[in-house]
């Protein structure tokens, strides 16, 4: 469990790295989003989110804190049709690189390839330290939001469920 937690916090914080005004909001409702590490050391992994605009918006301010009190670089272009987002933030003692490409739309599908170099702070599960990741990140709109599912739900490809909101919780980070 802690190395899909592991991997989950990774590629947020890899698609976090702008902050919410910077990214449109997704439409709200249940989201399949399919995580591909290039260099094949990981597995694909895939996962459904259940959002409204309120924790998307969280999710893409803050993992864990504000992400732009973290970054020393963050700059998000319109490149040909194309949001460029290049970003260094400290995350605890690492700093992570990062390099998105994010195309489509936030309203049915969208791609992002982001390639990322972290430096220092501990090791994460299943990578080596002072590692280049490159991930692509597929997500498509599946409707709304299954019975049984609210805002914030996490359901892994393994049958684990989260939710977003209680581990901010957890945290005890304030809900925004």
């Amino acid at each position: 469990m802690r190395r899909y937690l592991a991997i989950v916090a990774a590629c947020l914080c890899c698609a976090s790295a702008a902050s919410a005004m910077d990214i449109p909001t997704r439409k709200a409702g249940q989201w399949e989003i399919k995580m591909q590490f290039m260099d094949g050391k990981l597995p694909a992994r895939a996962m459904r989110q259940c959002i409204d605009q309120a924790t998307d918006k969280m999710m893409n301010s803050s993992i864990g804190g504000d992400a732009g009190s973290h970054c020393s670089k963050r700059e998000i272009k319109n490149v040909g049709g194309t949001m460029v987002v290049d970003s260094v933030c400290q995350f605890g003692a690492g700093t992570t690189t990062s390099h998105a490409v994010v195309s489509g739309s936030f309203d049915s599908a969208y791609e992002v390839d982001v390639t990322s170099t972290r430096k220092g702070g501990p090791p994460i599960p299943g990578m080596a330290p002072n590692h280049t990741t490159h991930m692509k990140i597929t997500a498509k709109w599946l409707g709304p939001c299954p019975a049984g599912t609210r805002a914030g739900d996490i359901m892994m490809g393994n049958g684990m469920k989260m939710n977003i909101l209680d581990l901010q919780k957890m945290r005890g980070v304030p809900p925004r």
